[in-house]
């Protein structure tokens, strides 16, 4: 008897490897910083010199890793819950709400106590992921069950965080930004986490049945639900996986400084925006989203440096690299490809 799941497809060779585009774009960055290394030694106290500097210093590597893991660990939970159907651009709420908790919880506990063994800034760091995968939990409910606009529900998500995290913030602290815990995750953390993170999604999606199922559901949800397995409670464990992931991002975030900032858009910053932008240039792949969150991640960092150093960059203008970056490749390339039914909500046949 044929299997309808057979006609999903999963890929043998990872994505990164077989795009012309990506191989493209990691031979020009190697061929820059290359050249920039270069200058950097042949015209120190130059500009290029500066910037050279900045690029491979040990500063910016850390900073980079602190702004990386919000956007790839966020890219990584999108995948997961529009792979399997659900279109969540709420994410950016799911970064600022656990971003929060996971300091207000740390806070709580106190900063050198403990809770069965465990020091409050991963108490924190826990409680953090929860409240995340709690707010993805009731917005897979609303898109599910109930069949909710899913890009109106994913835009209610981050309102909602938007404005709870700084009131709750202002009710508890007295103010948008909390006080510094005092301690710190550090940069190395991040790092550490990101780069597990991804070599789990990636073999998550692509080596397990798990993962097949996923991408039944976004791709040929009746497929899934011919073989009897129920296309809710996969596309359910996908927007699951996206608060789980959403929320090691913007608690690592907040905890690698030790504060919550609720002012403006908060210490998030579009970072869950910019996220969906780094999978859609990673074309749903968790090693092209690593790279892309890395390279966004990594010019916000340098521009900042050049600020320091008295070079007047705006930082509005860097914050717009990431979304022109995916226009350009997305017209001149054309590669992205949402899955089929993403969007879409599904009927179980009986």
């Amino acid at each position: 008897m044929h299997n309808p799941l057979a006609d999903v497809p999963i890929p043998i060779l990872d994505d990164l490897i077989e795009s012309d585009y990506v191989r493209s774009l990691v031979v020009g960055t190697t061929a820059v910083l290359g050249l920039l290394g270069l200058l950097g030694l042949l015209l120190p106290g130059s500009i290029a010199g500066d910037l050279a500097g900045i690029v491979f210093s040990t500063s910016t590597a850390a900073s980079t890793a602190r702004l990386a893991a919000p956007i790839v660990l966020a890219g990584l939970g999108g995948i997961f819950a529009e792979k399997s159907g659900v279109i969540n651009i709420g994410l950016e709420g799911l970064l600022i709400i656990s971003a929060f908790v996971s300091v207000y919880v740390a806070s709580v506990v106190g900063i050198g106590n403990a809770v069965l063994g465990v020091p409050a800034i991963w108490v924190g760091f826990l409680a953090g992921i929860a409240a995340s995968t709690a707010l993805s939990g009731v917005f897979g409910i609303v898109c599910i069950e109930f069949k909710a606009d899913q890009i109106i529900a994913g835009l209610a998500v981050w309102l909602i965080a938007l404005g709870l995290a700084p009131f709750m913030s202002t009710v508890f602290f007295g103010g948008v930004n909390t006080p510094n815990l005092g301690a710190r995750i550090g940069w190395h953390y991040s790092a550490t986490m990101v780069v597990i993170a991804t070599l789990a999604s990636w073999w998550a999606l692509n080596r397990t049945a798990f993962g097949k199922h996923l991408r039944a559901a976004g791709e040929n949800p009746k497929a899934l639900d011919t073989v009897g397995i129920s296309v809710s409670k996969v596309r359910h464990a996908g927007v699951l996986l996206s608060g789980v992931l959403s929320g090691v991002g913007g608690s690592a975030l907040a905890l690698s400084i030790g504060q919550f900032i609720g002012s403006g858009d908060t210490m998030v910053q579009g970072k869950g925006f910019i996220a969906i932008v780094a999978y859609l240039f990673g074309n749903y792949n968790p090693l092209g989203t690593l790279g892309a969150g890395v390279l966004f991640a990594g010019l916000d960092a340098i521009q900042i440096r050049l600020q320091q150093l008295g070079y007047a960059i705006p930082d509005t203008l860097v914050q717009t690299i990431p979304y022109v970056v995916v226009i350009l490749v997305l017209a001149l390339v054309g590669r992205t490809r949402l899955p089929e039914a993403a969007g879409e909500h599904y009927e179980t046949e009986d």
